[in-house]
């Protein structure tokens, strides 16, 4: 049996449905995903974009690098995932989830950008960002 993951952002507005478990999650500590979530880091869950639909309004996009962008509500402003240009994933963010309960990030990215009082994730893989602008 195929689960349905759902989800939306804060208004209600942005929503989303995904077949099949995601690919793998994972804090993100690098700056332009503090900047972008307003949170010490970010939690990323990598999916198959051909599973993923957008079934309410859709987002706004904003390039954020020369590489990527970031989609958000137009309406609450909810940030809602990350998009490498040419990339078959997307990464959606996990508190936009409706049930983030279920999924467990597995990895860190970013770390030379983790804050020093940061401590969840403890013995998780570590990577530093390959990408710098």
């Amino acid at each position: 049996m195929v689960l349905r993951w759902t989800g939306s952002c804060l208004c209600g507005r942005c929503r989303y449905e995904f077949d099949n478990d995601p690919a793998r999650a994972g804090y993100c500590h690098c700056s332009m995903c503090r900047r972008a979530t307003g949170g010490p880091f970010a939690v990323l869950v990598q999916l198959s974009l051909s599973d993923f639909r957008w079934t309410g309004m859709g987002p706004s996009a904003y390039r954020s690098s020369p590489i990527a962008t970031r989609g958000f509500c137009p309406s609450c402003g909810t940030p809602l995932y990350l998009q490498y240009d040419d990339d078959p994933f997307i990464r959606i963010t996990l508190g936009s989830l409706d049930q983030p309960e279920k999924i467990h990030p597995n990895s860190h990215y970013g770390i030379e950008g983790r804050l020093d009082w940061v401590d969840c994730g403890a013995g998780l893989p570590e990577e530093e960002t390959k990408e710098r602008f």
